[in-house]
């Protein structure tokens, strides 16, 4: 694993740590918590697959 990979891979982790606190706070309810996580999910997973096709 190079440092190309290694950066990235840290800067995404920070970013999780500075988001998922508030994330945590605004979505108390469990309904809520998993409509928003199910949406984060789509929306990563769609861009995943629209990576691999371009790369």
């Amino acid at each position: 694993m190079g440092l190309e990979e290694i950066i990235p891979a840290i800067g995404l982790i920070l970013v999780l740590i500075l988001i998922l606190p508030s994330f945590i706070k605004s979505n108390l309810k469990k309904k809520a918590f998993f409509k928003n996580l199910g949406i984060w999910g789509m929306i990563v997973l769609f861009l995943m697959i629209i990576l691999y096709f371009i790369f």
